[in-house]
């Protein structure tokens, strides 16, 4: 299967889904209201609450779910085949995930802004609301904990995207300031911003920064420890001084390194070499039900709920602007899924090199995926995903090591969401 159609084929779908079955949700069965005060006008406080326009908005809620599932499940759920995989993400993402998302944020919506977890009270019973936010805490704290790890894994096997990670910290601030306290209009600001974003992306493949081992702790540890810090001062600032902001320049990063795998698709149209099907691969656990577990895409996610419910909503300045950020937004995850896909079982083929050899082709994946224990460990995954997608955009001509940053760096920035 060239992979250039099936991303091309997809893509179409989606298209043809957002403009079908999600506007039939907004008009017959959500029956959105342009001209109803949403929570972010009617509780504004420029701390939670804060009327945001709906671009901005849709790439702050866009790289909020975009944590670890649109990479690391689908670069794992692949060894059975990458048939199951993209049929899970099409049909899953289409009439459940994003249904699900879209449902979460309508329902806070038309509820002060507040989360569904709150929300049961008023349908359920208070013992319920106080157990579903208990079951929302231990999530949020085991969310953490995971993304936490998983960037301490990307810097510590990506170095190069050190710098350019951090320094969105600065630029998303400046942004901030620029747009509400200066009035300036955000998309010029935003070309800034990435322009910005990317010259780091320069300076970290050529200056990469390496933790070392200190006060007896391993760098992993260490970089665990600093994300938690960041995490803490991020959550508690007001949402449009450093979240928005760094969340729509996010989803702007994401964004080119869709249309630049999009390029390296087209140009190195590349075979996908895993194999359609494989149910019975050496140790793994059966295809059904752990692909569901696994390859969170497509699922009705607890943690998407939150985000729609609770940070989306209060931002939200028009009912209407739901099913964009929404539902767009998770179709848009799907579609990097997809690129996931594409790069673990077709990019990885043009180039692997393990254990001083270099293989190419069926050779390439099946040195990956060999066995379940084979491509076991959260660093597997996220190599799998940041080699195949370096090899099939390294074809437009852009230097192998700034391609690596560029990789390292989005896995890095999507897992860096608000808490």
């Amino acid at each position: 299967m060239n992979s250039l159609y099936l991303a091309l084929g997809i893509a179409v779908l989606f298209f043809i889904a957002y403009h079908t079955y999600g506007k039939f949700l907004a008009r017959k069965i959500f029956k959105l209201n342009p001209d109803a005060v949403c929570p972010s006008k009617e509780l504004q406080d420029n701390i939670d609450f804060v009327p945001t326009q709906k671009a901005i908005l849709f790439g702050h809620h866009f790289a909020s779910i975009a944590g670890t599932g649109p990479i690391v499940g689908p670069a794992i759920a692949i060894i059975w085949g990458w048939v199951p995989a993209v049929i899970w993400v099409i049909f899953g993402s289409i009439f459940m995930g994003a249904v699900h998302d879209f449902g979460s944020m309508v329902v806070s919506l038309r509820n002060h802004g507040r989360s569904i977890g709150d929300i049961a009270s008023d349908f359920i019973s208070k013992r319920i609301r106080t157990l579903f936010l208990i079951i929302i805490f231990f999530e949020l704290w085991i969310v953490v904990a995971i993304f936490g790890v998983i960037i301490a894994v990307v810097f510590n096997m990506f170095p190069q995207a050190v710098i350019p990670v951090w320094l969105e910290i600065p630029i998303a601030l400046w942004l901030s300031h620029m747009i509400y306290k200066k009035g300036f209009p955000h998309v010029p600001l935003s070309i800034v911003a990435v322009i910005i974003m990317y010259i780091t992306v320069i300076i970290g493949a050529y200056v990469p920064v390496k933790m070392p081992a200190m006060f007896g702790l391993d760098p992993l540890a260490i970089w665990v420890i600093i994300l938690l810090i960041y995490a803490y001062i991020a959550s508690t600032l007001p949402v449009h001084i450093l979240l928005q902001p760094r969340d729509y320049i996010n989803s702007h990063q994401l964004l080119i390194a869709l249309a630049l795998l999009a390029m390296g698709v087209l140009f190195a149209r590349p075979v996908m070499v895993a194999p359609a099907a494989d149910f019975s691969p050496e140790g793994a656990p059966p295809v059904l039900p752990m692909i569901f577990v696994i390859m969170a895409c497509g699922a009705i996610s607890g943690f998407h709920s939150l985000v729609s419910s609770g940070t989306s909503s209060k931002q939200c300045d028009n009912e209407s602007s739901s099913l964009f950020i929404s539902y767009g937004g998770m179709l848009m995850e799907a579609m990097l899924a997809i690129f996931v896909i594409i790069a673990c079982g077709a990019g990885l083929a043009l180039g692997l090199a393990k254990d001083g050899q270099i293989f190419t082709g069926p050779a390439a994946f099946s040195q990956h995926y060999a066995s379940w224990g084979a491509a076991a460990g959260l660093g597997s995954k996220i190599n799998a995903f940041v080699v195949g997608a370096a090899n099939m955009i390294d074809i437009i001509g852009i230097p192998h090591q700034i391609t690596l940053t560029i990789i390292g760096c989005i896995c890095g920035l999507i897992c860096l969401y608000d808490p």
